[in-house]
């Protein structure tokens, strides 16, 4: 009997759990044997070993790193990498450690491909630069057994003097907008106000209505003064008219 409490105890021994959401890379003597599916399975001591990987989405932080722009600014970016383990034996046999390896091949791809941007460019086009190192980290990474799902890039950050200067730069831009615009509004205003002086001089008694109506708005506020300006020639006829007069008046 007592052999057979033995074979159990191997069995209880032998027995390895593998989760829904891993797999498990089985060697036999040193060899890789099989992929382990999820459920339990047995793994001989001595004779067989194992090890786990896990298939799910992992998102890799990577640090912040120092790059030269193409026209020389120096900047500090640093993203995150999205990917998953997609064959499970690649990703044991082929790299000693997938996790680190990856994270050092986006540190370097992220440096070169600032490296070949302006930083306009770079601060213009986020979205396009992230997807150019996903592409080239997904190609590098795929005979390790590796999936790289997406690429973003968390945080641009500038020197402080060259914020300063992006900070000036865009509040000569507001200034020079705001001139334009105002430039715009006085030049459509003069535009109006030539048409406007069209119609009225070239329609018989329009000016002096226009004139009238302006006298009436003045009136309506009691506090208005309203000078008016008499033209030179009406005060000469006005004058020549005061002095026949006097004439008449002496003869």
């Amino acid at each position: 009997m007592w052999y057979l409490y033995a074979i159990l105890i191997v069995l209880i021994v032998s027995l390895r759990q593998i989760n829904q959401y891993e797999r498990g890379v089985k060697f036999t003597m040193g060899r890789f044997t099989k992929i382990m599916e999820p459920g339990w399975r047995l793994v001989i001591p001595i004779f067989q070993s194992y090890k786990k990987v896990d298939m799910r989405v992992k998102a890799v932080d990577v640090p912040d790193q120092k790059a030269i722009t193409r026209d020389n600014v120096s900047v500090t970016v640093n993203a995150v990498i999205y990917y998953r383990v997609q064959s499970a034996e690649k990703a044991i046999l082929e790299v000693e450690n997938f996790q680190y390896a990856i994270s050092q091949y986006a540190q370097t791809t992220m440096r070169n491909i600032v490296g070949e941007v302006s930083l306009d460019e770079l601060l213009a086009q986020r979205e396009k630069l992230a997807d150019r190192i996903r592409e080239i980290v997904d190609k590098e990474t795929d005979d390790w057994g590796l999936k790289v799902n997406n690429v973003e890039l968390k945080d641009v950050s500038l020197p402080e003097n060259m914020e300063r200067t992006i900070a000036k730069q865009a509040e000569a831009e507001r200034e020079k907008r705001a001139v334009i615009i105002n430039s715009e509004g006085e030049l459509a205003a003069a535009q109006n106000m030539a048409e406007a002086a069209k119609i009225l001089s070239s329609v018989d008694g329009a000016l002096h209505l226009r004139t009238l109506q302006s006298i009436n708005d003045l009136s309506s506020d009691q506090s208005n003064t309203v000078v008016f300006t008499v033209p030179l020639e009406v005060m000469k006829a006005f004058t020549g008219f005061l002095e026949s007069k006097k004439t008449v008046h002496h003869g």
